[in-house]
């Protein structure tokens, strides 16, 4: 699945995000740098890493979600692309409307660095189709803005769409509904803020990550 890492200043798990697309799922994933107008020419998947983008100034994401790539980026998911966003990029996923809600600071305003175990409420996505229903996997959070949060109605409809794809088993930063991660009406955007790029090898501590990239990777062939 050919894949597209956007860099924004202030990303720092970029590097991750192209390791773990390269070793799972594209050999030749590549670094696009935020200014650029458009994607790689048969982009398939666009990874918006974790970091600080333009230093969280005004609100995490918020800059970056009006960056010039983004155009191409809402294109890409309106054409059916895949689109994964993982900690700052949940966050400017939210900020660019592309997801509902928004991610406000901690419960306990700390920054929590630890891994946490998170619940697979949806397996029958292109992100999840590699791990089965119920399933608890345990992936690295690194965010001190984690705290889901949608108006009552966006929640409600989350849920009963069956839209929210993870979810923590002890909620480390009051997110409404331990909510880990949700997707659009389509299937076809994630944004999460654990971190499964941080989880795909055993050399970084574990493999639990791993099954999302396997799942996209099955999800090209049957598409």
């Amino acid at each position: 699945m050919r894949t597209a890492v956007i860099q924004f200043p202030g990303s720092n798990c970029d590097a991750d995000a192209l390791h773990a697309a390269r070793l799972t799922l594209d050999p030749d994933a590549r670094f696009v740098w935020h200014t650029e107008a458009g994607l790689p020419e048969g982009t398939e998947l666009v990874f918006l890493p974790g970091g600080f983008s333009y230093g969280d100034h005004l609100r995490s994401g918020a800059i970056a979600a009006r960056s010039p790539i983004m155009a191409a980026v809402k294109a890409h998911a309106e054409r059916g692309g895949y689109v994964l966003g993982v900690c700052n990029g949940f966050q400017v996923l939210t900020e660019a409307g592309l997801l509902p809600g928004a991610l406000s600071r901690n419960r306990d305003l700390h920054f929590h660095c630890a891994p946490v175990h998170l619940r697979v409420e949806n397996a029958h996505t292109a992100f999840t189709g590699a791990y089965e229903p119920g399933q608890t996997i345990e992936i690295p959070i690194a965010h001190g803005e984690g705290n889901y949060y949608a108006d009552p109605e966006t929640v409600a409809r989350l849920e009963t769409e069956g839209r929210v794809v993870f979810r923590y088993v002890d909620n480390p930063n009051g997110s409404l509904n331990d909510i880990a991660g949700i997707v659009n009406e389509r299937g076809n955007v994630l944004g999460m803020m654990p971190h499964p790029e941080r989880a795909v090898e055993l050399l970084l501590g574990g493999e639990d990550g791993r099954g999302m990239f396997e799942s996209l990777r099955a999800a090209k062939v049957t598409t």
